[in-house]
């Protein structure tokens, strides 16, 4: 196995602490999950590029940027709530 290939292992446990962040009720953690989020789509990228997944990297960047998108809200509901 390529040093690459490692890189999917990352990505999930990543991917899977992100999903347990985004349903907690302290904007904090959700910030940190969105942040998790899209660091985890950026690795699935690199390995997706390096397998030739380009399902996934076309999953991964519209997740991207609803993960973006979460991230702004988040971010104005602290704002307001701040």
């Amino acid at each position: 196995m390529d040093l690459i290939d490692w890189v999917q292992w990352p990505a999930m446990v990543v991917t899977v602490m992100s999903a347990w962040y985004i349903g907690s009720q302290q904007p904090r953690r959700r910030m940190i999950a969105f942040w998790g989020f899209i660091l985890s789509n950026a690795l699935w990228v690199i390995w997706g590029w390096h397998t030739n997944a380009f399902g996934l990297i076309v999953l991964e960047c519209i997740l991207l940027g609803m993960n973006v998108r979460g991230f702004r809200k988040n971010q104005r509901g602290r704002q307001a709530s701040g």
